[in-house]
């Protein structure tokens, strides 16, 4: 397994120097930062296993760090290291979701005890590309919320998905029960809008022999075939509103009553739900029960659009670009330059799925082992739509702006400032006012 990562920010040259050789003395991976805001930068590029940070640094402080961090990755443990600690700042600072608040100086072997109770906190529950297999990112976004998810699989809790439909919900759902306890168990999954209220009734809780014209033998169900493993409830949002009653009382009683029997059958299987709908909107107009909707949305996971991760286009592109070229037994091997810019400026209104299935057209069409922009504009069917402008970027946003662009040309400053429609001199000048370092995003 390759080193777990630490992030380490002081202003203090020496104390940095003395705790990033520590940790490397007992095997982490280690970056530092001599200030907040050259940590927030690394962290544009990367994110670490856990940030050490000192409290009063010239500039941002430690918890001004803490809480930048934390609205970007909310399961990044993060700890605060301080000279002038007392009592009502620890309790604040763990209040605010801080890891860990320790006084300097620090015992080596306490804060070596910190960092291993932290890391064992964001464990991960088996390989990587096991448990997450399929959703490939290097998207900050993405990989909170992969984050998150690796977090609640580790309870039992009822989890939500939300999110545009094409953007991976039912593989984020797998990857949940993968990362579960429940791992060993079944996963069953089922669109809810696929079936006719009569049909999807029995689907969900069975029948029994008889009950209905046609019902020549028992069936038990997918909440019974789901018993011990996960069953995943794809656009919960298109159910009608009678079976929702019905549901409800499966989730609150744990058993369901399969269609024409006397009697109940206990079930224990934890339940994810999806849906590309607003559901608070489908309250408001009667088509979906509030006390469902809070049943279900215990824990709540949103999936960012392909638009709001075109970092991630290039590497989904190439992945499937790998994965389908083994498939179709054809020697294409690459998109040409242009013809990957037409895929990253592409609107992507159907998301992950569109891009796959674009992909697939190129593969199965290509002659050669380049995939020329041709036939991307073509696989797209005249769809592409330009990267806005650096001038039409909200000033607020300029450090994620700019970190989008150095990831999808690795690093790259000309090309980043081509798409940014500004000059090199100028892109460096912005790049510098936000300590962003073109070498950070290189492979």
């Amino acid at each position: 397994m390759s080193a777990r990562r630490v992030l380490v920010v002081d202003d203090d040259a020496s104390l940095l120097k003395l705790l990033a050789l520590r940790l490397e003395k007992e095997g982490f991976a280690v970056r530092e930062a001599s200030s907040a805001e050259g940590a927030l930068a690394i962290l544009a590029s990367e994110v670490p296993d856990l940030v050490i940070t000192d409290m009063r640094m010239g500039g941002m402080d430690g918890l001004s760090l803490f809480d930048a961090v934390n609205r970007k990755h909310p399961s990044l443990p993060v700890i605060i290291l301080t000279a002038h600690g007392n009592i009502p700042d620890a309790v604040d600072a763990t209040r605010r979701g801080v890891f860990s608040y320790l006084t300097k100086p620090v015992e080596a072997r306490a804060l070596m005890a910190e960092v291993e109770r932290a890391l064992v906190w964001v464990s991960e529950p088996g390989d990587e590309q096991d448990w997450r297999a399929g959703l490939v990112t290097r998207n900050p976004s993405m990989l909170r919320v992969l984050a998150e998810a690796r977090l609640v699989a580790q309870g039992d809790a009822p989890v939500f998905i939300c999110g545009e439909s094409g953007t991976g919900k039912e593989l984020l759902a797998r990857a949940i029960h993968r990362a579960s306890g429940r791992r060993e168990g079944p996963f069953v999954a089922l669109n809810c809008g696929a079936l006719p209220e009569a049909l999807l009734e029995s689907e969900l809780f069975g029948h029994v022999r008889g009950a209905f014209t046609g019902a020549v033998r028992d069936h038990k169900g997918l909440f019974q075939s789901a018993h011990g493993g996960t069953i995943f409830l794809d656009e919960i949002g298109d159910m009608p509103v009678g079976l929702q009653v019905k549901l409800l009382r499966v989730l609150q009683e744990r058993e369901v009553r399969p269609v024409g029997s006397a009697s109940t059958v206990k079930v224990d299987a934890r339940v994810i739900s999806a849906t590309h709908r607003d559901l608070r909107a489908e309250q408001s107009a009667g088509r979906f029960r509030e006390d469902l909707y809070y049943r279900l949305n215990v824990v709540s996971i949103a999936i960012p659009s392909l638009a709001e991760r075109r970092d991630d286009i290039p590497l989904l592109a190439n992945h499937f670009l790998g994965e389908l070229s083994r498939r179709y037994a054809k020697p294409t091997r690459a998109f040409a330059p242009d013809a990957m810019t037409c895929l990253v400026s592409a609107p992507w209104k159907g998301n992950v799925r569109q891009l796959q299935n674009a992909v697939e057209k190129c593969v199965a069409l290509c002659p050669t082992p380049i995939v020329p922009a041709s036939l991307v504009t073509r696989a797209l069917e005249g769809s592409a739509d330009d990267l806005a402008s650096f001038d039409e970027a909200r000033a607020s946003f300029e450090r994620d702006y700019l970190s989008q662009l150095l990831r999808i040309t690795e690093g790259n400053v000309s090309q980043a400032a081509k798409l940014a429609k500004r000059n090199r001199s100028d892109f460096y000048s912005l790049l510098n006012r936000h300590e962003l370092d073109p070498g950070e995003f290189k492979k």
